[in-house]
């Protein structure tokens, strides 16, 4: 099956598409996040390629 024919959701943590995979096929209503990465980031609430970088004065 082509990838552009597998249905498709958008990651709330960083904004990208991700497409369906076989290991998600049981529970992909559940599915929300693209990684365990931004899974595990939900509750910061801000995109992980942003840099948490704050030089001190």
């Amino acid at each position: 099956m082509k990838k552009s024919l597998l249905p498709s959701k958008r990651c709330p943590v960083c904004e990208r598409e991700f497409v369906w995979r076989r290991k998600w096929a049981e529970a992909w209503e559940q599915v929300k996040y693209c990684s365990d990465r931004c899974r595990r980031r939900r509750k910061l609430g801000r995109n992980p390629t942003e840099s948490t970088y704050e030089p001190r004065s």
